[in-house]
């Protein structure tokens, strides 16, 4: 195989793919990051049998052919080479060299012919948004996703696709986030649960461009990610997800109205109080047209109060900081409503359309005096 390309397309094209390859395995070709140059286009291709991307960049084939590349070697050597054309050419060995300007590398790759390419799926039907909604419905729901491998529903987040709706959830145990949006067009009810790692690389290389479309394709078992000239194959993770309208009330107490950047600012502010690991609650008491924040921890205490609008009765509430910050720090709106029942219930953070619904469980406190 001989080939040749710019380094900006190559490294592009190699850091996409990366996102694929396993931090640790008992099988070293999936180390390796695919070149295959044997039929007419140079595909790049990474796989930890979880998720796989594939990704064509352009160039000049000289001679077809197909290599495994160690990705962590194969990555770092590419970044550092000079802004020029890198040639590649391997022999019947799997000897490859890389060479650019003046600089050369000898390395030994892997057959690709032992390489797991991406598994072939019959898609059985897709749809259709912009990057930029994808991008920013996964900026607004991973951070609720769970890390602990216990529940593996957790991890992952729900696709709900219903007529011309979509609607995302993803939940830790100690609250719930859901975007809710609006579809091009119609199609089959369809519930999935998507891999929270998947999302994550996968809004990592979205550009973000409204102009520009996944196409977004299910089988029983995966989900198939399509943009710019590169694919995401991921297994979803089975089992039925938890029944969320059941957790939901639109009961509540009180409400206020706030302005969303002075309520962040404030529980930032509480939580240089905190040490990592400490998880000392912010608690909030709302009376008529004022909302007081309190944290007390060992480095010391903090108190302000913060203009609201409230309908309904007074309420003295915890919650853990972060939780908050978490999802203030995704609502891009100036004003955000609060609805409350009871100091044992949950808020909920939503606007009027429920595009988006935050869910926050309280948690208990000794009153500060």
């Amino acid at each position: 195989m001989k080939l040749v390309c710019s380094k900006s397309s190559l490294l592009s094209g190699v850091k996409t793919v990366s996102k694929a390859v396993p931090n640790k395995t008992t099988m070293s070709i999936l180390e390796c990051i695919l070149i295959d140059a044997s039929k007419g286009v140079i595909t790049l291709t990474a796989n930890d049998m979880e998720m796989g991307i594939e990704t064509t960049i352009k160039g000049n084939i000289l001679e077809k052919g197909i290599i495994a590349l160690d990705a962590k070697i194969f990555l770092e050597m590419v970044s550092k080479l000079p802004d020029n054309d890198i040639t590649i050419e391997t022999d019947h060995s799997y000897k490859t060299t890389i060479t650019c300007g003046k600089s050369e590398f000898h390395i030994i790759g892997k057959s690709g012919e032992d390489f797991s390419y991406l598994p072939s799926v019959e898609k059985e039907e897709s749809i259709m948004i912009s990057q930029f909604t994808l991008k920013d419905v996964v900026r607004q729901t991973i951070f609720s996703i769970s890390d602990n491998d216990n529940n593996k529903l957790m991890t992952g987040e729900l696709f709900d696709i219903n007529g011309d709706k979509m609607r995302v959830v993803s939940l830790d145990g100690h609250r719930i986030s859901i975007r809710n949006i609006d579809l091009k067009n119609h199609y089959e009810p369809r519930k999935v649960v998507v891999p929270g790692k998947t999302l994550n690389e996968i809004s990592k290389i979205l550009s973000g461009d409204a102009d520009r479309d996944v196409t977004i394709s299910f089988t029983s078992k995966h989900i198939v990610f399509e943009f710019d000239n590169t694919i995401v194959v991921s297994r979803l993770i089975e089992g039925e997800y938890f029944k969320i309208d059941q957790m939901l009330s639109s009961d509540y107490e009180t409400k206020v109205k706030i302005n969303k950047k002075e309520f962040l600012n404030c529980i930032d502010r509480a939580t240089l109080l905190v040490k990592e690991g400490d998880k000392k609650p912010i608690i909030i008491n709302v009376t008529d047209e004022n909302m007081e924040l309190k944290i007390n921890s060992i480095i010391g205490s903090m108190n302000e109060e913060i203009d609201i609008e409230k309908n309904g009765k007074d309420i003295m509430i915890g919650f853990n900081p972060k939780f908050l910050i978490d999802a203030l720090r995704v609502i891009d709106d100036e004003e955000i409503d609060l609805y409350m029942v009871n100091p044992k219930a949950p808020c909920i953070i939503k606007n009027l359309e429920e595009s988006y619904i935050y869910l926050i469980l309280p948690v208990n406190f000794t009153t500060v005096s």
